[in-house]
Formats: C-alpha cells, structure tokens, sequence
C-alpha cells in the first residue's frame, strides 16, 4: 500500500496509484476489524504532473469518505486548496478516477488509429488533424498521435478491464492500438531501411514531453523490440537522470544512421540532426529528411 498522509484525527487516502474498484471500503472495514477507527477517505488526484501546485488551486477536488465524519474532514481540508469539492461516495469517486484517465487513453487510441489509418492512404495526417481542429470547438481537445503511455492511464485502463470482467471492450481496443504502435513503426521501417545494418538511436526516453519520468514509457519498448533486430541501439534524453545507459543527444546523432523519435522533448527542435532521417509520429519536427 502507499504512504499517504495521516494526521491524528483523520487519515486521508489521497494516493491512488494501486486503486481498484472498493478499495476506499476495503481499506476502512481492514482497520475496523484492527480496532482502528480511523476516518478514511478517498479524494482522487486528478492533476497534470508537474503541475500539480498550480492546478490544485485551479480545478474542482472530488471528495468521498466512508463516513459522514470523514467526508466532511475531507471537504473542510480542500476547501481551503481548491476552487470548489464535489461530493460522492468511495466507489463513485473510485469510477470517476478509472473513467477519467480510461477516457483520455481512449482519446489517444483513437488519433493513434486514425494516424495508422491515413499513413495506410499515403495521406499526412498533420494537415488532416490541423483541418478537423482549426477553430472547430468540438474537437479543440483532440490529441496528437503519439506513443501514449506512463503510470496511469494504461494502468487505469487495465484496472477498469479486469473490473469489467474484461468486457471493457473499448479498453481492450485502446491497449492494442496505443502499445501496438511501436510494433507498427518498426515494421514500416523495416520497409524503407535495411534495419539490420544500421544504429538506431532514440530520442526521448521518458513517457512524455518535458517529463524525467520513465514509468511505463513506450521508449523502452522500441528498445527492446530492436534489440536484435539492429546493429546498434543508444538512447538519449535530456532529462532522465536515472538510466546510466543514457548518451549526450550529439554523440547518438553523430553515431546513429537512422533516429526515432520517442518522446517530443523541446530541445529536439533545435537539434542539427546531420541529414539523418529521423521517425516522428508526433509532428514534432520539420524538415526534409523527417519521416511521418
């Protein structure tokens, strides 16, 4: 179980890392059976992470106890943090926190297969995507496709399918599209490169832009997957500080014959990539040797 805060009156699980379907309630009838009558509540975090102290003040905290006695804590205690509460019980803020993150996953499942869709046509999904969104509210949220991934949603994901009894067919769907889309790069590169005779470097390990985050990142499936397929794979990323495997972005370009891009970190855009052709499926580069 993960730490979470507890004072002496009140113990808030707010950390929802390893959260299924009941858990708040079997969390508060495990102490009760220990002679712990603590008041246990469930306040799901809902946060962009790195964000997390500016959006805190800014977006509504659901809030959920096992007894009056603790919702009401817990609705005193973010009513001085956040914008406003929104009360329910365990099990439907324990929903609200699955469809959230399943929702969002699903959305990336859905331009990832409309990405692989239009590439099957010979169309630039760019301009597509850029003629569906332009000024056209209904789709202002839509997602750039891209390697979807990190502790969460796919976690999430998961979660709501074994609840579902795996009839989360929606769920289903999404995982094979968001994490297929490595194999199905790779294959396309298979068709334009001799692989087997070239150095592959990957740019951006972590799970997304801007992040030092390598939890659950597709970057290390395109590492393993080209494992043995290629001469040589080498990864860099500029933020991650815990892979000593990790090179300096100029020794990968220098040794590399052929890049893909991984995770869409800003400093790539300046990057001079020397003429070698580099993968990017999430439109994050120009220029003529960038492959879509």
């Amino acid at each position: 179980m993960p730490y979470c805060p507890r004072s002496l009156t009140v113990s808030f699980w707010f950390c929802d890392r390893r959260l299924f379907r009941g858990t708040t309630d079997w969390l508060a009838g495990y102490l009760r059976a220990r002679g712990r009558e603590l008041k246990v509540a469930f306040c799901p975090e809902r946060i962009v992470q790195g964000h997390g102290l500016k959006e805190l003040h800014e977006m509504p905290q659901i809030i959920s106890g096992t007894s009056t006695d603790a919702e009401r804590e817990a609705a005193k205690l973010f009513a001085r943090i956040a914008p406003e509460v929104v009360v329910v019980s365990p099990i439907e803020a324990e929903f609200a926190k699955l469809f959230s993150n399943a929702h969002r996953y699903i959305e990336f499942a859905a331009t990832n297969e409309f990405y692989l869709v239009a590439k099957s046509a010979g169309v630039d999904y760019r301009r597509v995507l850029m003629a569906m969104t332009h000024n056209y509210p209904r789709l202002k949220g839509m997602p750039r496709p891209g390697f979807a991934a990190g502790p969460c949603l796919v976690k999430d994901t998961m979660q709501l399918s074994a609840f579902a009894r795996n009839q989360f067919g929606l769920g289903h769907a999404a995982l094979l599209i968001n994490e297929g889309l490595v194999l199905h790069v790779i294959d396309d590169l298979k068709h334009r490169f001799e692989l087997a005779q070239m150095t592959v470097g990957l740019l951006g390990m972590a799970f997304k832009a801007e992040s030092d985050d390598t939890r659950a990142s597709l970057s290390y499936k395109f590492k393993k997957a080209l494992n043995g397929q290629v001469r040589a794979v080498l990864t860099t990323d500029p933020l991650v500080t815990i892979d000593p495997e990790l090179r300096p972005l100029d020794e990968v370009i220098a040794q590399s014959d052929l890049m893909i891009l991984c995770a869409p970190q800003a400093v790539y855009r300046q990057a001079d990539f020397l003429d070698k052709p580099v993968f990017d499926v999430w439109g994050h580069l120009e220029g003529a040797n960038v492959i879509r």
